[in-house]
């Protein structure tokens, strides 16, 4: 999930924008535990993509 999407129940900002410290040190968090934390969906869906390329690339190049 990415965190630009959560809203804090401290302040009921966006946790991205992290105007309070529960939403700083939420954002904090979730950055250090997920690498692709900070991407959004559609830059994860055109990673996939590529990686379903080349692994067919790869697959027609064995065969």
């Amino acid at each position: 999930m990415t965190y630009d999407r959560l809203v804090c129940a401290n302040c009921a900002a966006p946790v991205s924008e992290g105007r309070c410290p529960v939403c700083r040190a939420n954002r904090q968090r979730l950055r250090q535990e997920n690498l692709f934390a900070g991407l959004n969906p559609m830059t994860l869906i055109a990673l996939l993509a590529v990686l379903i390329a080349a692994a067919a690339l790869l697959a027609h190049q064995a065969a």
